[in-house]
């Protein structure tokens, strides 16, 4: 009889043991830490699309983390403006930032090829693969950390489409129309206009569109159809002239106050930089793909004449680009990026252009 008892009560325990584990199995893991909240500011006015891309990145770390690191996102200018977005960083006024490599060319210009370098026969995506694959990672983090010292830590994410050449009052037939025109661009797009002959103004995204109303500038590039429209260029300029060399692959950059990541644990620093190759497939979807060409159409909707950038602008954009390197290379650092990138591209843009198919064709077989 107490053999039997002995033998029940065991049951019971097990059962209860394997209910007590499998409802432990069942809970969701809620992490216990304390929220970590960085104070993250991009370089874009709120009604920008870039402006939604940064918020779409924060959330998408918020979101993996668990709650673990909430980003905190504000507009340019909350803060800082546009352009001391990297000080703000690097002094610990700002936590992280959300910008282009481009703005921060007036610190060094090698600074420029990591957001915005020569039209060497690559694309954005082409671009991106050197930065993680072909040594540009270690060339920024020896611009950032070793030449300019500073307290930043920055990823690169999302292949931009080429731009265009930009918003003119007057159509551009030819290189002599951009010669003495008063023209906004940025990074190395300005040597690159300045030895064209443009008088170039550099300026951040939200204030273009006012001088060009204003008629502090005659034409001007930013980035995008969907960007363009937001921001007001349809109503200033009726000329949108598409394809060119200025700035044909371009990626954002995330920078993170150095001491605050280095202060994250290892899986949320993980979560950070794994987001922004997440961030670079859903953006480059909803963003690139599905918006802009939705907003190129009420672009030619709003009575804008949008045309193609003459070959003979293109091919001059290309000789100028020999000239503006010859220039810019005398600085070793600038060459030795520039000898990377040359490097990567022979290698990988054969590849490419002999094995993928030209696209033009079949989308004219098929749609006229």
């Amino acid at each position: 009889m107490t053999k039997k008892v002995e033998k029940t009560s065991r049951r019971k325990f097990l059962l209860a043991a394997g209910a007590a584990g499998a409802a432990t199995v069942a809970m969701p893991q809620v992490s216990r830490a304390q929220t970590t909240t960085l104070k993250y500011q991009s370089t874009w006015p709120t009604k920008d699309i870039f402006h939604e891309m940064a918020v779409d990145y924060a959330n998408k770390v918020n979101q993996m983390t668990g709650g673990r690191l909430k980003m905190d996102v504000l507009a340019a200018g909350s803060v800082v403006p546009a352009f001391q977005l990297q000080d703000a960083v690097n002094t610990g006024v700002l936590d992280a930032g959300h910008g282009v490599c481009a703005y921060w060319y007036g610190k060094h210009k090698a600074f420029s090829l990591f957001g915005t370098p020569p039209s060497f026969g690559w694309d954005a995506h082409s671009f991106l693969a050197w930065y993680y694959y072909g040594g540009g990672e270690a060339l920024y983090n020896e611009l950032v950390g070793n030449i300019l010292k500073l307290n930043v830590v920055g990823f690169l994410y999302y292949p931009m489409p080429t731009q265009p050449l930009g918003w003119f009052k007057k159509p551009v037939t030819g290189p002599n129309d951009l010669k003495n025109i008063k023209y906004r661009t940025v990074g190395l797009s300005a040597d690159l206009f300045k030895e064209m002959g443009a008088a170039v103004t550099i300026l951040p995204g939200g204030e273009i569109v006012p001088a060009l109303d204003r008629g502090l500038l005659d034409a001007a590039e930013f980035n995008n159809p969907s960007s363009d429209i937001l921001l007001g260029f349809t109503d200033v300029a009726k000329n949108f002239m598409l394809q060119s060399h200025h700035q044909q692959a371009e990626s954002f950059e995330i920078i993170f106050n150095k001491g605050k990541y280095d202060a994250l644990p290892a899986e949320v620093k993980a979560i950070i930089r794994n987001a922004a190759f997440a961030a670079t497939a859903d953006q480059f979807a909803w963003a690139a793909h599905d918006r802009y060409s939705k907003d190129l159409i009420e672009i030619k909707k709003r009575g804008v004449n949008v045309a193609k950038t003459p070959d003979s602008v293109l091919e001059a954009q290309l000789q100028a680009w020999d000239k503006v390197l010859a220039e810019q290379s005398k600085e070793p650092f600038f060459k030795k990026v520039i000898d990377s990138q040359k490097d990567w591209v022979k290698r990988t843009a054969m590849y490419m252009q002999e094995n993928n198919v030209d696209t033009k064709p079949a989308y004219k077989h098929f749609f006229g």
